[in-house]
Order: structure tokens, then C-alpha cells, then sequence
């Protein structure tokens, strides 16, 4: 479950900030930021339903969750293939992510 809020965050969080990017980069309307401030209130509220004991630890496990999202949205929306080092970077900072949310605790 909390991969799937993860990569609901991340999507919310990402066209969160791609419409301030549009907004400012592209030469967009200011109207962009409208739904791009409610996608990003849609990530805070998304990252609240992690089931975690601690903010920072969902927080740092998401990290890894964004950075792969990102690495796909690069791919998928702006229409730049990721090379081998964005894909190993990825799987890193994935495998990072898992040993935070998922590692044993004491």
C-alpha cells in the first residue's frame, strides 16, 4: 500500500511543479498555477497516509520513490529517453528507499 501512496505523491507532487515550470519556463499562463498549488497540496496530504512511525523516515523513503518518478516523467512527458546513468541512479536511490521503509526496526 504505501508504494502505491508513494507513486501517487510523487505523480501529484511532479505536475505539481511541472505547472510552476510551464508557468515560468514555458511561458505559460499564470492560470497553470491553479491546479498545479492543488496537486501539490494532494502530495502533502498523500504522503500523511504513509504508514510510518516517524514523518522524516516517510519522508526519506519517498525521496527514493521521486527521483524514479521523476526519471519516468522525464521519459514519459517531456519525451527524453533516461540513459543508463539516470536508470542505475534510479535503481539506487529505489533500492535506498526500500531499505528505509521496509529494514527491520528494534
Amino acid at each position: 500500500m504505501a508504494l502505491l501512496i508513494y507513486a501517487g505523491a510523487a505523480l501529484a507532487e511532479i505536475a505539481g511543479c511541472f505547472s510552476f515550470w510551464a508557468w515560468l519556463r514555458l511561458g505559460r499562463t499564470a492560470w497553470w498555477l491553479v491546479p498545479g498549488m492543488a496537486s501539490l497540496a494532494l502530495f502533502a496530504y498523500l504522503l500523511t497516509l504513509v504508514p510510518s512511525d516517524a514523518a522524516g523516515r516517510a519522508y526519506a523513503a519517498y525521496g527514493g520513490v521521486y527521483i524514479v518518478a521523476s526519471i519516468l516523467w522525464l521519459w514519459i512527458a517531456e519525451g527524453t529517453r533516461p540513459d543508463r546513468w539516470d536508470m542505475a541512479g534510479g535503481a539506487v536511490c529505489l533500492a535506498g528507499a526500500a531499505l528505509i521503509l521496509f529494514g527491520p526496526r528494534a
